[in-house]
């Protein structure tokens, strides 16, 4: 294994009858970093983590955790591996606290002392002062706050969030997020799955996009911010058909209507600051101009098949990065 890699996955395969949920799925993450695992509804996600967490049989490829080859047929892992799936269970009729305890006593490794105390865990994750109170009286966002503390008792050196900020507010989801790059921070690998762009731009410093059971893209985020396509911000004015005017003798700017008034603006950022100065040069009023879809959104858009122009993108991004992508990543 590859010094600096806390996980190797390479060609898992797995099928349910007739169906590929799973098609020669390569996936690594380096200690120390955040990496993101993007794909929406249905792209094989939560599948690929159950299978690295033994939860799920493979069947085809190899997977190293933390220099450890696991079972083909699932079973346990390593005391330093942990993770969430999906929505948390516990027993709703006793307290936080009692939940954390009884896993923690279930799980002989937790016993160590280098492993993370209940109480500890519960105050990373915000729920001390919820602690004694009943899981059955905890909000959505809290039992997934629970769920992450009780990831966190083994202090794992490789862990999988499967999607943790779910239902959590603004606070919680900030908090959850600081969690994982202190974490990382400290030499933890951390695997976050996430259909949400903005949580893997900020956070990730890698990142893998499935679709339909297949990696379409793998690499560094800030591979992916060079290779994405222009933002799309919404522009209102004083005269929008004299701004389209100004636009169509721009060949990089791109207009389009807005679904709800105004503009659609699809250009990058020295070709906008130069538009919207034209605009002002031309007596037209720039009354409002906000971004609606950041580079890395476009580039997921069109990888996932939710513009035409997918598969000319992911042509030519997947040749692109495979001039310069290890064989793990190809």
């Amino acid at each position: 294994m590859t010094p600096g890699l806390a996980l190797e996955a390479i060609g898992v395969s797995k099928r349910y009858g007739s169906r590929h949920a799973l098609c020669e799925v390569d996936l690594v993450a380096e200690r120390g970093r955040v990496h993101g695992l993007l794909g929406p509804n249905g792209a094989g996600k939560t599948t690929l983590l159950r299978i690295l967490l033994g939860l799920v049989q493979r069947d085809a490829g190899l997977v190293r955790l933390l220099g450890r080859p696991l079972d083909a047929r699932g079973g346990s892992i390593s005391s330093d591996v942990a993770g969430i799936v999906e929505t948390p269970a516990f027993y709703l009729y006793l307290t936080g606290r009692q939940n954390l305890a009884a896993l923690a006593a279930l799980d002989r490794d937790c016993a160590s002392s280098r492993r993370c105390g209940v109480d500890e865990a519960l105050e990373q994750v915000g729920l001390t002062a919820h602690a004694n109170h009943r899981v059955a009286g905890y909000s959505a966002g809290m039992r997934q706050r629970l769920g992450v503390a009780a990831a966190l008792l083994r202090a794992p050196a490789l862990l999988f969030l499967d999607e943790p900020t779910n239902a959590l507010d603004p606070l919680g989801t900030r908090d959850i997020r600081a969690l994982a790059r202190r974490l990382a921070d400290d030499g933890a690998a951390v695997v976050l799955s996430s259909h949400d762009m903005i949580e893997v731009d900020e956070l990730c410093a890698t990142v893998t996009v499935l679709n339909a059971g297949r990696v379409i893209f793998s690499g560094a985020v800030d591979d992916v911010r060079r290779r994405a396509p222009a933002s799309v911000h919404v522009l209102r004015t004083s005269d929008d058909e004299a701004a389209r005017l100004v636009a169509s003798a721009r060949s990089e700017v791109k207009v389009t209507a807005a679904i709800d008034g105004g503009l659609e603006i699809t250009a990058d950022i020295a070709a906008l600051d130069a538009y919207v100065i034209a605009l002002g040069c031309g007596g037209i009023a720039v009354r409002a101009l906000e971004r609606r879809v950041r580079p890395l959104e476009s580039l997921f858009l069109e990888l996932t098949g939710a513009r035409s122009s997918t598969e000319t993108t992911v042509a030519s991004i997947r040749r692109a990065h495979a001039n310069q992508s290890s064989p793990a990543l190809s």
